[in-house]
C-alpha cells in the first residue's frame, strides 16, 4: 500500500548498457540470418553443378563468399560491442567502489575527530618526554597510512574487478 516510490530509477548508464546489449542481440540475429543464407547458397551451388549450370553455381558461390565476409565483419562488430559493454559495466563497478571508499574515508575522519583527544596524552613523570612524543601517533602519520591503505584497497578492488 503506497509503495509507488520504491521503484528503482533507470539511470543513463543503465539505458546505455541496455542499448549496447540490444544492439549485440540484433547483430547475433543478423549473423544467424546470414548463416542461413550461406548454407542456402551452398545448396544452390551444388544443385546448379548437378544440373550442369556452371555459371549459376559460380554466382551462388560468389554470393556465399560475400555472405561469409559479412559474417566476419559482424563478428568484429560483436567483439567490439562486447568490449565496450564490459568496459562500461566495469566503469560502473569502479564508480561504486570509489564512492564506497569515499564514504569509508568520511566515516574514518569522523571517528578520528571524535578520538582527537588521544594525542594530548599527559606525560608520565618517569618516562622521558621524547619517548612519549614518539609513541603518540600524529594526525599526519595516521592520514598518510590511511591514504596508503585506501590506495592499496582501490588497487586490489580494480584487480578483482578486472579478473
Amino acid at each position: 500500500m503506497g509503495n509507488t516510490n520504491s521503484r528503482a530509477k533507470i539511470t543513463a548508464q543503465d539505458r546505455a548498457i541496455l542499448d549496447l546489449k540490444n544492439q549485440r542481440d540484433k547483430l547475433r540475429q543478423y549473423q544467424k540470418r546470414i548463416s542461413v543464407l550461406t548454407t542456402r547458397e551452398s545448396e544452390i551451388a551444388k544443385a546448379c553443378l548437378a544440373r550442369g549450370d556452371r555459371d549459376k553455381a559460380l554466382l551462388a558461390l560468389r554470393r556465399k563468399k560475400y555472405q561469409e565476409s559479412l559474417i566476419s565483419k559482424t563478428d568484429a562488430q560483436l567483439e567490439q560491442l562486447e568490449k565496450l559493454t564490459s568496459s562500461v559495466e566495469f566503469a560502473l563497478v569502479q564508480k561504486d567502489v570509489y564512492f564506497g571508499l569515499q564514504r569509508g574515508t568520511e566515516v574514518l575522519r569522523e571517528i578520528n575527530r571524535e578520538m582527537g583527544g588521544l594525542q594530548a596524552v599527559q606525560l608520565l613523570p618517569d618516562v622521558p618526554k621524547t619517548d612519549v612524543v614518539a609513541a603518540v601517533e600524529t594526525e599526519e602519520d595516521r592520514e598518510k597510512r590511511r591514504k596508503a591503505r585506501a590506495r592499496e584497497r582501490r588497487a586490489a578492488a580494480m584487480e578483482m574487478a578486472a579478473a
